[in-house]
This record gives C-alpha cells, sequence and structure tokens, in this order.
C-alpha cells in the first residue's frame, strides 16, 4: 500500500547543478524537472527525472511556479564570455587544423564544388583562422565570402585574409550570427559546428537562426545532413586503468576506493576516448540523423534515437561509444557527396568517440541482442549543456542464457 507521502508527488525545478557521489544518489543540471516522490526527511528527496529515480539534495530543489531567486539566475546562460574566450587562444586552432580529416574534407567539398561555386555569395559562420573562407577565394571564384567569427581571433583572421591575398573576396566580421549583419543574402552557409557527441555546446542553433535569416531560398548548407552514430564496445584497457588500479598498489589494498573511482569516472562521459575498430562489439548504427534544411531550433530541445544491436562477437561489454557524420551534398552533376566520419573505421579526428560506461561490465556472446534508446536533453537553463540517457535491454541468444538485462544511466555533460 502507497503512503500518504508516496502519493502526493510534487513537480520541482532545480536551482544548481548536482553531481551524484552514490550509485543510490540522482545527477541533475539546473533548470531541470523532477518528479518528488518520497520526502524521506528534511535534507534529502527520493525523486525521479527522465524515468531515472534516486536521493537528491532537498536544498537544490524549488517547487514549480516559485519564482527562483534573483541570484539563482544565470547571468549568461549561454556561457559565451567563457566560450569565446576560449576561441580567442591558439590552442583550440591548432587542435582543429591539425586535424587533417576534418579540414581536408573540407578543402575537398569547396575544390569539387568549384565550378558551382563561381559567382556565388558563401558565408562561412564560425570561421575561426578564416581557413574554410580562404579555401573558397583560393580554389573557387565566389562573387563574395563573409567569415564570421565571434572570438578576438577576428583580429587575425583578417592579418591572415590579407597576408593570403584574398582580401578582395573575404570579408571578415567580428561578432556573434544572431547578432551580426550581412550586406545581402547568401547562396551557401558553410560551417564547422559539431561537438562531442555531435551536438555538445550547440552551436548548431546558430547555424539554423544564420540559415533562417541569410540563406537565400534554395540554397545549399554544409554540412547537409548529420548523424550520431552508436555501438556497444569494449574498453578493458579504461576500465583497468580506473578500476583495477586499486586492487593493489604497491602492495597494499586501496579496494575501498573503487566505489569512489566509479563515482569520479564513470558517471560521465569520457570525452576524447580513442574506440578501436576490434573494440566494437556489433555493427554501428546511425541513431539520430539531422537535414540541415530542414532542422528547427525547436527540435533541439530533446532528441530521441532508437538502436538494435546483434552482437557479432563474443566480449566483455563495458559500455556504448558515440561518433558522428556529416555529409556534404555536391552541387556538381555526377559528382559524389563528401562525408566526414569521425568513428573508429576512418582515421581519427580531434573529436575521437565519446563512452558512455555501464556501471558494471557485461559479458556477452556473438548472437545476443541489445536493443534500447538514446535520448539527448537539452539544459533548459545552461544552453550548451544536455543530458544523455541511456536505456538498454540485453537478451541473449538462447532461452537458458543468463544475459538478460535491462539497464538505464544518465551523462551530464558539462563543459
Amino acid at each position: 500500500m502507497q503512503t500518504e507521502e508516496e502519493e502526493e508527488q510534487e513537480l520541482y525545478v532545480a536551482r544548481c547543478h548536482f553531481l551524484a557521489s552514490g550509485s543510490d544518489q540522482l545527477s541533475f543540471g539546473t533548470g531541470d524537472r523532477l518528479l518528488v516522490h518520497v520526502k524521506a526527511d528534511t535534507e534529502w528527496w527520493w525523486a525521479e527525472l527522465q524515468g531515472v529515480c534516486g536521493y537528491v539534495p532537498a536544498k537544490y530543489l524549488r517547487q514549480e511556479g516559485e519564482e527562483p531567486e534573483e541570484d539563482a539566475l544565470p547571468e549568461d546562460p549561454w556561457q559565451d564570455e567563457e566560450y569565446f574566450d576560449s576561441y580567442g587562444t591558439l590552442r583550440l586552432h591548432l587542435e582543429m587544423l591539425s586535424d587533417k580529416s576534418r579540414t581536408e574534407a573540407y578543402r575537398q567539398v569547396i575544390d569539387a564544388n568549384s565550378t558551382s561555386l563561381q559567382r556565388k555569395v558563401i558565408l562561412d559562420l564560425g570561421c575561426g583562422t578564416g581557413i574554410i573562407s580562404m579555401f573558397c577565394a583560393k580554389l573557387a571564384e565566389p562573387s563574395a565570402v563573409y567569415a564570421v567569427e565571434a572570438s578576438s581571433m577576428a583580429d587575425y583572421t583578417r592579418q591572415l585574409v590579407r597576408q593570403n591575398r584574398c582580401e578582395e573576396v573575404v570579408t571578415v566580421l567580428q561578432g556573434r550570427a544572431e547578432d551580426v549583419q550581412l550586406p545581402e543574402q547568401v547562396d551557401v552557409l558553410v560551417s564547422e559546428w559539431m561537438g562531442n557527441c555531435l551536438l555538445f555546446e550547440f552551436m548548431v542553433e546558430s547555424v539554423l537562426l544564420a540559415r533562417d535569416r541569410w540563406l537565400k531560398a534554395g540554397g545549399t548548407m554544409w554540412p547537409s545532413s548529420a548523424a550520431l552514430t552508436l555501438v556497444p564496445c569494449q574498453a578493458e584497457s579504461y576500465f583497468q586503468e580506473k578500476m583495477d588500479f586499486w586492487e593493489n598498489p604497491y602492495g597494499l589494498d586501496f579496494t575501498p576506493l573503487q566505489s569512489l573511482a566509479h563515482q569520479e569516472f564513470f558517471t560521465k562521459p569520457k570525452f576524447s576516448h580513442l574506440v578501436q575498430p576490434e573494440d566494437c562489439l556489433a555493427t554501428p548504427s546511425d541513431i539520430i540523423t539531422l537535414d540541415m534544411q530542414t532542422l528547427q531550433v525547436a527540435d533541439l530541445e530533446e532528441m530521441e534515437g532508437q538502436f538494435n544491436f546483434s552482437l557479432g562477437k563474443s566480449g566483455v561489454c563495458h559500455g556504448f561509444a558515440a561518433w558522428f557524420n556529416v555529409c556534404f551534398e555536391s552541387l556538381e552533376r555526377n559528382t559524389a557527396a563528401v562525408v566526414l566520419d569521425t568513428g573508429p573505421h576512418s582515421e581519427p579526428t580531434h573529436w575521437k568517440q565519446t563512452l558512455f560506461m555501464l556501471d558494471r561490465p557485461i559479458h556477452l556472446n556473438a548472437g545476443d541482442s541489445i536493443s534500447g534508446s538514446i535520448r539527448l536533453c537539452r539544459n533548459p537553463v545552461w544552453r550548451r549543456h544536455m543530458t544523455v540517457i541511456l536505456h538498454w535491454n540485453i537478451k541473449g541468444s538462447s532461452e537458458k542464457s543468463e544475459n538478460n538485462h535491462v539497464g538505464r544511466k544518465s551523462f551530464p555533460m558539462w563543459r
């Protein structure tokens, strides 16, 4: 029988971010809406978020409808100062320019479509050092290229444009995509907006807003489409590095720290993880696809994809790996589209892959199946953040199999 407290479920809103420190606790982000089932005491409540339950600190929540405290509201929900400052230094630009797969893909697109780009007007959004804009000026004959960059790197981009004698074609404009004014509509909008797990940091919103403001009807978007790819995988070396280490360091037993290590290393996704092709336990699958002509800003708030994997070999499943691919449709007849794939079966990129670790490794056999879903939930307050929620159902290939397992896990992705 339900108690009176259990029946009186109430909706609360998170005042600030909380990262769980125990397996019975629930992580959440500022602005997340939680359904409180039981107020166990004055400090800890039993609550639910996106179908996942756990204890949460009561002082971190306010009731739905209650006005938030003025000092609790972020002054900069986009964290633009921090975000654009990071692109005002060379560290990130060196990393991106050194990524030959990424940079050569954009050069290949422009070179393969040089005839169609003649006398066209091009917008390069988030141009950084301006390399894509200069590719356009050097390889094609556009009438104009508008290189838009919000960070202080724009000053150096102007110098680079002059240094490479592209100033007659390329105009560098400093400002946010939402604020900048162009002198004319454009035929092509090109941008390198992708983040970890495809959407992280949500630069894609700026691209969509610029598309709606400046792209001519029937204009070209590059990339034209994007897809998030997922696969169940092994991560034995990473698991050993973070967990097995505590079993006998220097001849001492440090196993009491394993639960702490689990919370610290496995409750959040691991960025820039390099998956080896042999670590994939099944054929990777595109589970969320984006059409850059029709995608809307409102669509970014929550995206969900379904998966159904049949294991091609036996192994230990430590979690799931995610990456993305983007496609650049050709403007030329009889010319294939260019695809940039950031997965383990292609040349490594600076994005590498994103690893989502299970709470415990699961031994699986060839023929077992893993079905489920992944949801990307954008934070309603901190707009560059999101939470990734995985649900999975493992079924053994035989009726006597002990591999049947149902699970779900939430991973906060924060800057």
